[in-house]
């Protein structure tokens, strides 16, 4: 099999080149109403070439077996786009980042560029009919220490109100030819 052409970042995407590459470590969870739990998971960020950067993420069961679960038992999948739109005069660069879940929730993001820190707030979730009831969320990717990238999602659900819901940190295992 022929390895793909190397494809170059889209000169838009530069305000958030340092996401490119896959990424890897753990995380915590929990949500009202839920025990708390770890889990594994790997984020993918790569190029096509055009404005918008492709986004996977797909989460495993850490810990002992609970609810069915056991080591390695998968969890939550999600894929999507970044993209970055120029700030207003002085202001920092604007991401939107579309997102779908295989649990029937498709979310919108929009947020703010500062270094390599993103914060996003949901701008629009939709679901299908026997999709549990998600509101809105927050988002918040950085890099930290070592240079890795941790992440906190909070959650406003089943008329619950926005809290902390996911963190993890990860490492880069591999980066992309873009980055």
């Amino acid at each position: 099999m022929r390895p793909g052409p190397v494809v170059d970042l889209h000169s838009s995407l530069l305000p958030i080149a340092f996401l490119l590459g896959t990424w890897r470590g753990e995380g915590v969870g929990g949500y009202e109403g839920m025990d708390g739990f770890r889990y594994g998971q790997e984020i993918v960020f790569s190029s096509t070439g055009r404005p918008a950067l492709s986004y996977m993420s797909r989460t495993w069961w850490i810990g002992e077996p609970r609810d069915g679960r056991s080591e390695g038992s998968p969890l939550a999948t999600e894929v999507g786009f970044w993209r970055v739109q120029p700030g207003d005069g002085d202001g920092p660069p604007t991401v939107e980042v579309m997102l779908a879940h295989p649990f029937g929730i498709s979310e919108i993001y929009v947020g703010d560029v500062v270094g390599t820190r993103v914060d996003l707030r949901s701008n629009v979730v939709i679901r299908t009919a026997t999709a549990r009831r998600v509101d809105r969320s927050q988002r918040l990717y950085g890099l930290v220490a070592d240079g890795d990238l941790a992440y906190a999602i909070d959650m406003e659900a089943e008329g619950k109100p926005l809290q902390s819901h996911l963190s993890a940190r990860l490492q880069r295992v591999q980066p992309t030819d873009s980055s």
